[in-house]
């Protein structure tokens, strides 16, 4: 058993629900906060068996997309003072593949 901890932009998070409705991947959905851009994220928990963990990383990377943004940089996450908007990557997906010692379901 594997516990994928998947963190999303929140514009992906809707698209990538259903994909799990769809394939029947249960999830729990966390509505979270970056720490360098601020923006929203959101954070996916799944309990997956081993030999499942690639299907449930294939959905999430095909409903994940990155893309190029600008955004205006928080001066209390960067310590920057800036004016003038920055143009970064957002979207995609960060994957934790963590391996799980114990699962109950009551």
């Amino acid at each position: 058993m594997k516990l994928v901890i998947a963190i999303v932009q929140k514009d992906d998070s809707n698209r990538l629900q259903r994909a799990f409705i769809e394939n029947n991947v249960r999830a729990t959905k966390l509505s979270t906060t970056g720490g360098f851009l601020s923006e929203g994220n959101t954070t996916f928990l799944i309990g997956i068996e081993d030999e499942k963990v690639q299907d449930v990383l294939d959905i999430i990377k095909e409903k994940s997309e990155a893309r190029e943004g600008f955004i205006q940089p928080n001066p209390l996450s960067t310590g920057l003072e800036m004016n003038q908007p920055v143009k970064v990557t957002i979207g995609g997906a960060t994957c934790f593949v963590v391996s799980v010692d114990e699962f109950k379901r009551f």
